[in-house]
């Protein structure tokens, strides 16, 4: 070997190459995070038809009210992120209400009554979804702060290790949460997420001195979205002929605060079609349950999978999947990887995936007998699903938004789930009719695939009339932030 390519083969990886160290603290404290919310959630729909005496209706009517909180709340996290402390202290100082939460929610196991426990339950998980809701529209933006711009070319794999970590956290806490609620009771099994949000708040804390930090457009002098769109509307009198509607707004705001602000509403018009995704994926914590509770359990190395630890298929299938995906099949399709192929492809997955799951409760209604493990098939095709859309629409959100708009612009993405959560609520609120148990049914089951088809149309509309803000979008290359 000559020295030079010696010299080149020894040589240091230029930090343009490298993830920021610190990233590492906020993986972590996500990992945890996740581990504590999909802990508590994987076990609320036997809670409710058990403990609780619920109907399958009611039981599932909970958990997506609660989803929906949990991500209606990232408007409030937003703003006070983007307009009043950032997004280091908007993290850290609501993650307190989100163990207090868990705590309420332990403490259950003593009370007295059912109608005490329901307190509780309507309590507990209030405060988690505010703590919850309040931190998510900045946790992800906060990962894309850390990255200069010679290295926004790694946002696309950050993202992926990002997303991960959330299934890392969540595959195990599905397995053993579950677990500890059968062998120690429900008070230990709330509990233990609790201890892991403590965990999740103490990593993030020790990354403090390490951290970039972008002020809030307050301490910026700078407007958000709102404000931009308030005087925009307010003074539309004003418009010359020619001028656009944001165009009024430049007379009062910088360039990059209007351009910014006028970044969201295409943004919005991909997002507006997402919420039926949510609608089929969210419901794999309650009606897949409550399906998987009528099927036989199966044995997998060992250890006996029931309805709840099924739940761990999701994230354990992610994880194998985000790597495939974002390193391999990505590069080697190129321009054919653009996010609003990804995302589209992924809304036609999730609809085929209630396609099989329809045909399996058709065989439980016809009483023939059939083993939970069926429901690995619809988990791979709907987890697949999954990272095409998801990990994608956090990239898309990311590097589409204008600088000033990022916890906005995540706030709306996140929106998409709850109105997703919404809708599963008011569907089986309004067509359950006479049938408590019309939630877990062959005929909602289809109902569902066939919207998304629908809506998977639509999208596709969109997509093509869709302008990329970020060229390198368009080219289905790594975008730059």
């Amino acid at each position: 070997m000559s020295s030079a390519a010696a010299s080149s083969a020894n040589a240091p990886i230029s930090a343009g190459q490298r993830f920021p160290s610190q990233v590492r603290y906020i993986v972590g404290n996500e990992a945890c995070e996740r581990f504590s919310y999909y802990g508590m959630r994987s076990i609320l729909a036997l809670y409710a038809t058990s403990v609780l005496a619920k109907s399958t209706n009611q039981a599932t009517e909970i958990i997506h009210y609660f989803i929906f909180a949990n991500y209606f709340m990232p408007l409030l996290g937003a703003w006070l992120s983007d307009r009043v402390w950032g997004r280091y202290k908007t993290i850290l100082w609501i993650s307190l209400f989100y163990c207090a939460g868990h705590g309420v929610l332990a403490s259950s196991e003593w009370m007295p009554s059912i109608g005490a426990k329901e307190w509780c339950l309507y309590i507990g998980l209030g405060l988690v979804a505010f703590g919850s809701g309040g931190i998510k529209p900045c946790i992800s933006a906060f990962v894309g702060d850390q990255f200069k711009p010679e290295q926004s070319h790694l946002l696309q794999k950050a993202y992926g290790a990002f997303y991960w970590s959330v299934n890392f956290g969540s595959f195990f806490s599905f397995l053993l949460i579950p677990w500890i609620k059968d062998h120690h009771g429900y008070g230990w099994a709330f509990g233990v997420p609790g201890i892991l949000m403590g965990l999740a708040t103490l990593i993030f804390w020790l990354g403090t001195r390490h951290y970039v930090r972008v002020p809030p457009s307050r301490a910026s002098r700078s407007a958000g979205f709102f404000g931009v769109l308030f005087y925009a509307l307010g003074h539309q009198s004003k418009r010359r002929q020619g001028q656009g509607f944001w165009d009024v707004a430049r007379s009062r705001f910088s360039a990059e605060e209007v351009d910014g602000a006028a970044s969201v509403g295409p943004i919005l018009g991909v997002f507006a079609l997402i919420p039926p995704f949510w609608a089929l994926f969210d419901q794999s914590s309650s009606t897949w349950v409550l399906q998987g509770a009528k099927m036989q359990s199966f044995s997998l190395l060992g250890f006996q999978i029931n309805a709840e630890q099924m739940q761990s298929t999701n994230p354990a299938l992610v994880m194998i999947l985000v790597p495939i995906l974002t390193l391999g099949v990505y590069p080697l399709v190129g321009r054919l990887a653009t996010p609003l192929r990804r995302m589209g492809l992924g809304l036609v997955l999730s609809a085929f995936s209630y396609v099989i799951v329809a045909w399996i409760q058709q065989r439980l209604e016809a009483h023939v007998p059939m083993s939970l493990a069926w429901q690995i098939v619809p988990y791979i095709v709907l987890t697949t699903g999954e990272v095409l859309l998801s990990t994608t629409g956090l990239e898309f959100a990311f590097t589409e938004a204008g600088k000033q708009m990022k916890s906005t612009i995540m706030s709306f993405w996140l929106l998409t789930v709850a109105f997703g959560n919404l809708l599963v609520s008011w569907v089986t609120k309004l067509a359950g009719g006479h049938d408590a148990d019309a939630a877990v049914s062959s005929g909602r089951f289809w109902f569902y695939a066939i919207l998304t088809f629908v809506v998977a149309a639509g999208f596709a509309v969109i997509a093509q009339f869709y302008t990329y803000r970020n060229p390198a979008n368009a080219l289905g290359t790594p975008a730059k932030g």
